[in-house]
């Protein structure tokens, strides 16, 4: 788990003191790498009520195209400009480029966030 709350250094480097206890809303979540894979889903409580659905792996993308949106099965990661070590471990991330079976495609989605891949074409 990462804590989101105030940095306990300073910004000269001198250690800063806690004034309270760690809040359960400074909790963060350690970040979905979702994989190309078998389908499989995880549900997580999120803020306000509400859940979230995160994408484990996945092998269905919804690609937009000119005469409007296909499933496409996606293959593997092209490219990553987030991190290139993704690229070898297949880790889809938003804007990553994948190939689909309707060709090249870039992830315009959250997968770890919405449980889902949505990608548009890109022109080569």
């Amino acid at each position: 788990m990462k804590f989101q709350g105030r940095s306990e250094t300073k910004r000269t480097g001198g250690r800063r003191r806690r004034t309270s206890k760690k809040r359960k809303h400074e909790l963060g979540q350690s970040p979905t790498e979702t994989r190309v894979g078998e389908p499989r889903l995880k549900t997580v409580d999120a803020r306000g009520n509400s859940t979230k659905v995160r994408a484990i792996t996945t092998d269905r993308a919804t690609v937009a195209t000119d005469d409007g949106t296909v499933a496409a099965e996606v293959q593997n990661v092209a490219e990553n400009e987030a991190n290139p070590n993704y690229v070898r471990r297949n880790i889809v991330t938003k804007g990553a480029i994948v190939e689909t079976s309707e060709g090249r495609a870039r992830v315009t989605s959250r997968p770890g966030q919405d449980g889902q891949i949505n990608a548009v074409l890109v022109e080569e």
